[in-house]
């Protein structure tokens, strides 16, 4: 592999670097002091959103400066290379295709010379077909109970993902269904999924490309024993479970008809799978029309991603502005804010989808990375974030921008509930932009003691991305964007997004340690010296309570 020359040594990253401490000495409120229009001119709009990044601490240069950096970095080209099909996971040697998952039948996208997208389409009807089936009913348990409860089984993008979008999209689920999910290997996650469920209305959906991974097959096999158990009949798992996997021998040698086995494909990277296969709860909640409606909001971001300028080119200028702050502003963090219940775990979702991807300490070509790379990000919804965590973003030490999101028009109308809120939203990114003076606040009276105290320093960063309604297909566009984003800043970052090698050394070590907690062996144990003492405590423990 060709060694690239790092980004810290391009002409656009040396300009940055002198162009840094000109900005870093301004205050958001003479930027927008100096420039009324900053408001309207500092935003972009596309496919339904609205981007406002006018209180970013960056100036016309600033945005010239980055997008130079972009093209100098070949981002183009590694777009245009993602959307080929070319294998950009170069360390797994694989394509990285989230984007075929939802391209619509007719586009044609290769893998080793194969178009994929009829494959895509074909999975696709079948899940719709059981989907149907299971919701109207006609798909019954071993008893001839109809099924009335799902719980998928899973872990990381196997769960974090459907997990999201249910909650996301709950308001256009089948209310006499309910969605379950377990992916914890702890086994209260079991107990308490399944502890008021009747076993002969219960279907389970077993997530597991490979169909080995130690979490969901533990749960899977737990959940197989409780069903037999419960039901006393051994070709109950034929009607009670369905595989999500690409691995047919051990899905059959589990019980599961192979005919109920959903495929995905190893160009599909776990936490990019919601919109495969792997969303099967999620249809199953909400339809095959509101799935592929879903699937058009992925589709239009992907397009515009694809196609616009980098200027008018959301997911870019996102990715632009995260790199900026973090790797100038030294901004360690990333809070996301959706003013939306029903997006309360969608900041889950996206601490896998850019740690997982970004959080790498050397370049594709396996160098060693000369600045920071990917921000931790966090969150909670508003405005129960405002009673919390707020205080330190507004009057703390550390630097955190901020993604505000909200949809105005609400799901669900109640009084004047829906305005408060974004009354709210607007509220904390006015005030972290330009908080509050020193003399502001002594012009109100208040002791010169306390003064301090309620000044706000603002100059604090954020950006608010507006909607119309959650509907699913605006969930499409919205986790594409941060996909893309992601994208964009691993591609500057010269670092495989699309891998995962950090989470394969614990994998490893637990399956060491397991057999050495289930046995009272006195054999040595080759750990480092607080790893054995830990293993013996816990023996100790465990076998003195039985």
């Amino acid at each position: 592999m060709t060694t690239i020359a790092p980004l810290t040594q391009s002409v656009a990253w040396q300009a940055l670097k002198v162009h840094y401490p000109k900005v870093q000495s301004l205050h958001l409120r003479q930027l927008f002091a100096d420039d009324p229009m900053r408001g309207e001119r500092l935003t972009a709009e596309a496919i339904g959103i609205y981007f406002d990044y006018a209180k970013h601490r960056i100036t016309d240069e600033t945005l010239m400066l980055l997008l130079q950096l972009a093209a100098e970095s070949g981002l183009r080209s590694r777009i245009d290379a993602m959307f080929r099909g070319e294998k950009i996971n170069v360390t797994e040697k694989r394509s990285a295709l989230h984007i075929a998952l939802r391209a619509p039948k007719g586009q044609v996208i290769t893998v080793d010379g194969e178009d994929v997208v009829p494959e895509v389409h074909a999975v696709l009807d079948r899940m719709a077909d059981f989907s149907t089936q299971v919701r109207s009913g006609v798909w019954k348990g071993c008893t001839g109970k109809r099924i009335r409860n799902i719980v998928n089984i899973g872990i990381g993008g196997s769960d974090l993902g459907p997990v999201m979008a249910y909650e996301s999209l709950r308001h256009y689920s089948q209310r006499d269904l309910t969605i379950r999910f377990i992916s914890n290997i702890d086994g209260t996650a079991f107990v308490e999924a399944t502890h008021d469920l009747d076993a002969a209305e219960t279907l389970f959906i077993i997530a597991s490309k490979t169909f080995t991974t130690l979490e969901t097959m533990t749960n899977a096999h737990t959940a197989r024993d409780w069903l037999l158990n419960t039901l006393n009949q051994p070709d109950a798992v034929a009607r009670h479970f369905v595989a999500v996997s690409t691995n047919a021998e051990a899905v059959a040698q589990f019980g599961i008809d192979t005919a109920n086995m959903f495929e995905f494909w190893d160009w599909v990277g776990g936490r990019y799978s919601m919109d495969s296969a792997i969303g099967l709860s999620t249809m199953i909640a909400i339809g095959s029309d509101h799935f592929r409606a879903m699937l058009d909001g992925f589709h239009q971001m992907d397009e515009h991603f694809r196609t616009a300028p980098f200027d008018r080119n959301l997911p870019v200028i996102m990715g632009l502005l995260s790199l900026w702050n973090n790797n100038f502003f030294d901004a360690q963090t990333v809070a996301v804010l959706p003013y939306e219940q029903y997006l309360k775990r969608f900041p889950a979702y996206l601490q896998q989808l850019t740690m997982e991807s970004n959080g790498k300490h050397v370049t594709q070509d396996g160098q060693a990375i000369a600045c920071q790379t990917g921000p931790i990000y966090w969150g909670e919804p508003g405005t129960n974030g405002q009673h919390s965590f707020y205080q330190l973003i507004h009057q703390g030490t550390r630097l955190i921008p901020c993604d505000f999101i909200g949809f105005v028009e609400p799901l669900n109308p109640l009084g004047t509930h829906h305005d408060v809120l974004f009354a709210n939203m607007f509220a904390q990114s006015e005030a972290l932009a330009f908080g509050k003076t020193a003399e502001e606040v002594e012009a109100e009276g208040i002791p010169a003691w306390l003064v301090p105290h309620q000044t706000f320093e603002g100059n604090r960063p954020s950006s608010t991305i507006l909607l119309g309604r959650l509907t699913p297909e605006a969930l499409g566009k919205l986790v594409a964007l941060y996909e893309h984003s992601v994208f964009t800043q691993g591609v500057l970052w010269n670092i495989d997004s699309f891998d995962q090698w950090g989470v394969e050394l614990g994998k490893a070590l637990a399956a060491r340690i397991i057999p050495e907690l289930e046995t009272e062996d006195r054999n040595p144990l080759n750990h480092d010296s607080s790893t054995n003492t830990l293993i013996q405590h816990y023996r100790k423990a465990r076998f003195q309570s039985h």
